[in-house]
């Protein structure tokens, strides 16, 4: 499998850690950081290879119809230099965005967050708290590279051109952030797993603790002391239990300390 190796860029020699706007704050620790792969960007969200068959299409379209003019394979030949020049361009200047674009983006995962650094003219910094994440999900891809999505709550919009190409695709209304082009996807996405895991705890126990601390505040509710018992034939006061063969009460059964049930005493 390919490497990727984060580096720093000129443009952004005054970052305190690579790919972070600031020093991380106490209590929080990096878990994973890398990058997409140029190549794999340039296939996958630039589409070079589709681009690259489309001119395919049409320089043959324009080879054959120079042969039924009557043109020689030469003459035909020349008239595609002009073209297939052009088509050289156009594929050259989608690889260069492409490789700039990934030596730009640096994807940032902590016990806290997700930080995406993207921008290859403006710089942009997105902060994703774990928190606020709602579900993830992995897409394998060819070649041994995958991206991973995430979707975020509705309230919480972002722009997709802002995003883009780092966005699931055709997710216009709802823009997904997408850590595209890793090749370290799988374990991207175990250490994000694992993260989100422990953010869904530490959510539950904090809730917990503010319902038992909510509980522990509320006033008892004070009892009437002129209230008395119901009166031995009022519907509601209680009645004597049956007395068996022995006198006794019938046999039965009771919870025991564990909850379960047990057989009562004779």
């Amino acid at each position: 499998m390919r490497a990727i190796r984060v580096a720093a860029t000129g443009e952004h020699d005054h970052e305190p850690v690579l790919g972070l706007p600031g020093r991380l704050p106490a209590g929080e620790h990096m878990l994973w950081q890398g990058a997409p792969d140029g190549w794999a960007l340039a296939v996958q969200a630039f589409h070079v290879r589709k681009v690259a068959l489309y001119f395919a299409l049409l320089l043959a379209w324009r080879l054959s119809g120079q042969l039924a003019d009557g043109a020689s394979p030469l003459q035909a030949g020349t008239a595609l230099l002009a073209p297939l020049a052009l088509a050289g361009l156009g594929l050259g200047l989608l690889g260069l965005l492409a490789v700039l674009s990934a030596r730009s983006t640096v994807y940032t995962l902590t016990n806290k967050r997700v930080v995406m650094r993207l921008g290859m003219v403006l710089t942009v910094t997105y902060n994703l708290p774990l928190s606020q994440i709602e579900a993830a999900a992995l897409r394998p891809r060819a070649g041994g590279t995958g991206d991973l999505t995430l979707r975020l709550p509705a309230s919480h919009r972002l722009a997709y051109l802002h995003l883009w190409p780092h966005a699931r695709p055709w997710r216009l209304k709802r823009p997904e952030p997408m850590l595209r082009a890793l090749v370290d996807a799988d374990s991207a996405a175990q250490r994000l797993a694992q993260a989100l895991a422990a953010t869904l705890d530490a959510d539950q126990r904090a809730a917990a603790a503010a319902a038992a601390a909510a509980a522990a505040a509320t006033p008892p509710t004070p009892v009437d002391a002129g209230a008395t018992a119901p009166a031995p034939g009022h519907a509601g006061a209680p009645r004597p239990a049956a007395s068996g063969p022995s006198g006794g009460q019938n046999g039965g059964q009771s919870c025991g300390p564990s909850g379960g049930l047990q057989p009562a005493a004779a």
